[in-house]
């Protein structure tokens, strides 16, 4: 079965305000996305997403050109079921004959940002597409699953001080082992940071793992210093302490400290990961299937992990088809522990599809529909599809 057509849409959905957040990327009030779609010629149609930010905000123009200008029409006519040949073939570009003779890469010169990340999409896209052609889920795809269910941890956190024990709290009444909460330059000051940390600790008591994100906004000396004063609060890890283009600088904070060290959602391709590893930053890879490369791409983060003995984590933050694709690549790796799952705002996770993906008592199960396992509301694409050119 051949590519009929490949289709770009950025959506973007006003956040209700008491959902609402603030971070270090200022006050959200909307989510945007890039849908991708891909049909092939029997009729069948596959979903993924591309992020244009790591975040929830951010505009999706320059990807929806991309992927339909660009990379389609490279695409449309080829083999569906092919995905790795695809994915091959839009990282070398014209050089992909020689890439496919020599047995190496011939990279095109977009081979980060925005091309990876509609590369992504259409990756993630044939993926589902691939599944519900053979109708079973991508993860046995991926080889099969690796246990019957699997622990989330909530995912928010932006609470001051004073309100942030009672955020968390809520989380971890509904089930979940595992927070996650937002630091660095957030708080002004590494004193203000640490003083949030403790009162999380504090509230949640020593049971409970409570990870930390930086979103990459501490200098070396800051990061150094925050997770020497936390030392003591034993947090599961702490996430991306440096800006993503300072690995040397994050491997420096993690040789400083016994806290494990978790980044890669803004890394773009194996080749960024095999760098985080080999400079020494990391013991947690948290590769984005909407910006690393697709599932395809993702994989082979896995594999890194599964070889060096790294935890896999994947960064799950965005639509339910990012979410998911994170879900099925997490139940294939033996090196996976936690998934990610937003509790925040998030109208691309809950209102997207008509059945948003479950978790229960801080678990989800491993998925047995066909494909990603979640099914578009077209009512909300039309709604929220934004003019593009």
């Amino acid at each position: 079965m051949k590519i009929a057509s490949i289709k770009a849409y950025w959506l973007r959905c006003p956040i209700p305000a008491g959902r609402q957040w603030r971070s270090d990327y200022g006050q959200l009030t909307h989510f945007d996305m890039t849908l991708v779609e891909v049909t092939d010629t029997d009729g069948q149609v596959g979903y993924g997403e591309a992020k244009a930010a790591v975040g929830a905000s951010g505009a999706c123009a320059s990807i929806v050109t991309c992927i339909e200008r660009e990379l389609a029409p490279q695409l449309v006519g080829q083999e569906a079921d092919r995905i790795t040949a695809a994915w091959e073939a839009i990282y070398s570009g014209t050089r992909d004959h020689y890439a496919r003779d020599r047995g190496r890469v011939f990279p095109i010169l977009g081979n980060r940002g925005t091309t990876i990340s509609a590369l992504s999409g259409i990756d993630t896209a044939l993926w589902d597409l691939r599944g519900k052609r053979l109708g079973v889920p991508v993860v046995e795809l991926l080889g099969g699953a690796c246990r019957d269910s699997m622990p989330c941890y909530a995912s928010g956190g932006w609470a001051d001080k004073e309100q942030l024990g009672d955020q968390l709290k809520t989380y971890v009444d509904h089930g979940y082992a595992g927070v996650k909460m937002r630091v660095g330059v957030m708080d002004d000051t590494v004193n203000r940071t640490v003083d949030r940390v403790g009162e999380a600790r504090r509230a949640l008591g020593p049971e409970i793992d409570i990870m930390a994100d930086a979103h990459g906004t501490f200098s070396v000396t800051e990061g150094r210093r925050f997770a020497r004063q936390t030392e003591d609060l034993n947090l599961y890890w702490f996430e991306e302490p440096v800006t993503p283009d300072n690995k040397a600088g994050t491997a420096e904070v993690r040789r400083g400290t016994t806290t494990p060290i978790a980044a890669g959602e803004s890394e773009f391709t194996r080749f960024d990961f095999r760098d985080l590893i080999q400079a020494g930053a990391v013991d947690v890879l948290q590769p984005d299937c909407a910006i690393v490369g697709g599932i395809t791409e993702a994989r082979r983060v896995a594999a890194l992990a599964e070889t060096y003995q790294l935890e896999l984590a994947p960064h799950c933050w965005g639509s339910a088809f990012s979410f998911m694709a994170g879900v099925h690549l997490a139940f294939s790796s033996p090196s996976a522990v936690y998934i990610e799952h937003s509790l925040g705002g998030n109208p691309m996770l809950y209102d997207l599809v008509k059945e948003a993906p479950v978790v229960t008592d801080g678990r989800i199960r491993i998925p047995d529909r066909p494909g990603l396992g979640v099914e578009i509301d077209r009512d909300f694409v039309a709604r929220y599809r934004q003019r593009v050119g």
